[in-house]
C-alpha cells in the first residue's frame, strides 16, 4: 500500500474556504473547508489511494450539495425541481438522491410546505383557479395527495369571491359587444383559468340583471351598423332583415333590441 504525506496545505486566494492540498510537494486537488475539518487534512498526515479518493468524491458531492443550496436560496423548490437542476448539471444519480434525502432531512426540501405556500402565493398574487393551481403542483413533481391536501387551502368561499371579482371587474369595462356574449366570455375564460363550472354559474347569477340598457343599445347599434354595412350591397328586403337579425342575435343581444335597430336603421334609408 502506497502512502502520500500531505507536504502543504495553502488557502486559495479567491476563496478563503478552499483549500489546496499537496501530497509529495505537488498539488493534488482542494477541498472544503468542511472537508478539510470532517477528514483531519493537515501537514504530515498520510493517505492511501483509497482514502484519497474518498475525498475527493466527497469534495464533489459536498460542491454540488453547496450548489443545491444556492439554488433553494432565490426561493422554494420541490424535490423533483431539485433533481431536475441536478441532472442538468449532469450529477451522478446517486449523488443527486443522497444531496436530496440530506435535504430533506435537513428541512430544506419539503413538497407539503412548499405546496402550501405556493398555493397561499397563488390565491393572493394570481387570478388562477384550483384545477390550474393543481396542474402547476403536479408538473412541479408534488404528489396526488399532497395536492389534494392543499388544495383545501382553496376555499369555496374564496373561489367564489375570486370568481366574483374577476367578473365584476371585467363586466364595468367598456365593450363594442352584448352583456350576454361577454357574460359567456367571462365564464369561458374562468374555466380556463381553473374554477368549476358549478361556481362561475352561481357567480354569474349575481350579474345577469345588471345589464346597463344605454350600453347594451351602444353595443348593438356599434354591431348592428357594422353587419348592415357587409349586407347592404348584397341583399334586401326580407332577406336583408333576416340576415340583420341572426348576425345580431348570435352576438348575444336580445330580439327586441334588435328589431328596434332594424327598424330605425331601415327607415332612415
Amino acid at each position: 500500500m502506497v502512502l502520500k504525506k500531505i507536504t502543504r496545505i495553502t488557502v486559495q486566494q479567491k476563496n478563503k474556504n478552499r483549500y489546496n492540498i499537496f501530497l509529495a510537494d505537488e498539488y493534488a486537488f482542494s477541498v472544503d473547508e468542511a472537508i478539510l475539518i470532517e477528514f483531519g487534512l493537515r501537514k504530515g498526515l498520510e493517505l492511501d489511494e483509497a482514502a484519497i479518493n474518498k475525498i475527493v468524491q466527497k469534495e464533489k458531492l459536498y460542491q454540488f450539495y453547496t450548489q443545491s443550496i444556492n439554488y433553494l436560496s432565490y426561493r422554494m423548490r420541490t424535490k423533483k425541481e431539485v433533481y431536475d437542476y441536478l441532472k442538468k448539471k449532469e450529477v451522478e444519480p446517486e449523488y443527486i438522491d443522497e444531496i436530496i434525502d440530506r435535504l430533506t432531512k435537513e428541512k430544506l426540501l419539503d413538497d407539503r410546505e412548499f405546496a402550501e405556500a405556493f398555493v397561499r402565493t397563488r390565491i393572493n398574487t394570481s387570478t388562477k383557479g384550483p384545477k390550474v393551481i393543481a396542474q402547476e403542483l403536479r408538473e412541479k413533481g408534488v404528489s396526488a395527495k399532497i395536492v389534494a391536501d392543499v388544495l383545501e387551502l382553496y376555499t369555496t368561499e374564496k373561489q367564489f369571491d375570486k370568481v366574483y371579482k374577476i367578473m365584476e371587474k371585467k363586466l364595468r369595462q367598456s365593450s363594442k359587444h352584448a352583456f350576454r356574449k361577454r357574460l359567456e366570455q367571462i365564464q369561458v375564460n374562468l374555466m380556463q383559468k381553473g374554477f368549476s363550472r358549478e361556481i362561475i354559474q352561481e357567480v354569474a347569477v349575481n350579474f345577469s340583471d345588471q345589464k346597463d340598457a344605454d350600453a347594451e343599445w351602444e353595443a348593438l347599434v356599434f354591431q348592428g351598423e357594422k353587419l348592415l354595412r357587409k349586407y347592404q350591397n348584397k341583399f334586401s328586403g326580407f332577406e336583408l332583415r333576416n340576415k340583420l337579425t341572426e348576425g345580431l342575435y348570435r352576438k348575444g343581444f336580445s330580439f327586441d333590441l334588435i328589431q328596434r335597430f332594424i327598424q330605425e336603421s331601415l327607415e332612415q334609408e
